[in-house]
Formats: structure tokens, C-alpha cells, sequence
């Protein structure tokens, strides 16, 4: 559009070229438009997504944080579930009890300190 509204190109009169002209003009004014548009929308948008970001990462913390608490009493049962025949609690009357106290006790610190620490 530049070269046909400048002239340069011969088989183009020169009384052409005049709206060529001006329509290089109008080309350039929607283009610069069009980019500010542009730039709008995106501005617009960063927000959104930034707060979108930010919800995801609380969602996986929520996450991870159940996850954490699940994986403790999930250890503590997967070793007493290998049946072992010399662990000392097995014999003791305050065994089994024990280890369940231990898991509530553990469990139950975790998550308190999840929640002070707002992930759930």
C-alpha cells in the first residue's frame, strides 16, 4: 500500500496515488487502533489471570496439605502392616493403643499447624 500511494510503481497514475494515499492512511490509524485495543484487553486481563494464579496455588496447598496429613497415619499402619515378629509394642498389652495415640497425637499436629499457617 506504501509503494502504490507513493508512485513508485509506474502503471499507477498519479491521480490514483493521491487516494492510495489515502487509504496508507487510513490503514495506519486502524492498525495503531487495532494495537491499542490490543494493549487494553491485556491490561484488562493480567488481573484476572493473576488472581486466577493465585487461586490455584491455594488449591494446592489445600492439596498437598491432605496429602501430608493423609501420608503420616498411611507410614506409620504400612509398617505395622508388614507383620513383623520382633517389634516391641506387638507383645505389650499398650501396644496397639499406643500407636494409635501416636498417630492421632501426629496427625493432630500437623494439622494445626497447616491451619496457622493457613493451607487448609
Amino acid at each position: 500500500m506504501q509503494r502504490l500511494s507513493e508512485g513508485s510503481i509506474p502503471q499507477v497514475p498519479s491521480e490514483v496515488a493521491t487516494y492510495f494515499r489515502d487509504v496508507a492512511d487510513h490503514h495506519q490509524r486502524v492498525s495503531e487502533q487495532i494495537l491499542s485495543f490490543d494493549e487494553h484487553v491485556t491490561g484488562m486481563l493480567s488481573p484476572s489471570i493473576a488472581q486466577l494464579s493465585v487461586q490455584q496455588n491455594a488449591d494446592m496447598r489445600r492439596i498437598s496439605a491432605w496429602a501430608a496429613l493423609i501420608a503420616v497415619p498411611t507410614m506409620v499402619v504400612g509398617v505395622y502392616g508388614m507383620n513383623f515378629e520382633h517389634m516391641p509394642e506387638l507383645t505389650s498389652p499398650y501396644g496397639y493403643p499406643g500407636v494409635m495415640v501416636l498417630i492421632a497425637i501426629a496427625f493432630t499436629v500437623i494439622y494445626r499447624a497447616f491451619r496457622r499457617n493457613t493451607w487448609l
